[in-house]
C-alpha cells in the first residue's frame, strides 16, 4: 500500500465482482499468447492445412506430429519461456510505466516480480498439460 500511495479507504471502493472478473478475463487472454510462445507444434497446423481431426489436414501433419509431438512439451520448458516472456516483456512495460508515473523501484520489482513468477507457472502449465 504504501509504495502505491493508496489507503484503506481507497481498497475499500470499486466492485470485486467486477476487479475479479475482468482479471479473469484478462488472464485468459495472456494464456492464449503465453500458449504460442510456449508450444511449438501449434505452428505446424497452420502449415499443414487445419487441425487433425478435419479432412483438410495433410497426411504430413499425422507424420510430423508422431515424431515431434511431445517435444519440448515440459513443465521446464513452458516455464523457460514464461520466465523470458516475464523477464523481456512485463517487467520492461511495467518499468516504463512504473519510471514515468514516478514509482520507485521497489514498487517496480513488486510487480515485475509478480508478473515474472505469474508467467512462469503458467508457461510450465500451459506447455505441460495443454
Amino acid at each position: 500500500m504504501r509504495e502505491s500511495n493508496l489507503t484503506q479507504e481507497q481498497f475499500k471502493t470499486g466492485s470485486m465482482l467486477k476487479i475479479f472478473g475482468l482479471t479473469y478475463i484478462f488472464s485468459l487472454m495472456i494464456t492464449l499468447t503465453l500458449m504460442s510462445l510456449t508450444v511449438h507444434q501449434s505452428g505446424a497446423i497452420g502449415m499443414v492445412g487445419g487441425p487433425p481431426l478435419i479432412d483438410s489436414a495433410k497426411p504430413s501433419f499425422k507424420a510430423f506430429m508422431t515424431d515431434y509431438g511431445q517435444a519440448y512439451r515440459t513443465f521446464k520448458h513452458g516455464a523457460l519461456h514464461g520466465f523470458m516472456s516475464g523477464l523481456f516483456f512485463a517487467f520492461p512495460i511495467i518499468g516504463v510505466n512504473g519510471l514515468f508515473e514516478r514509482k520507485s523501484w521497489r514498487y517496480i520489482f513488486i510487480h515485475a516480480g509478480y508478473w515474472i513468477v505469474t508467467l512462469t507457472l503458467m508457461g510450465g502449465i500451459i506447455c505441460a498439460y495443454v
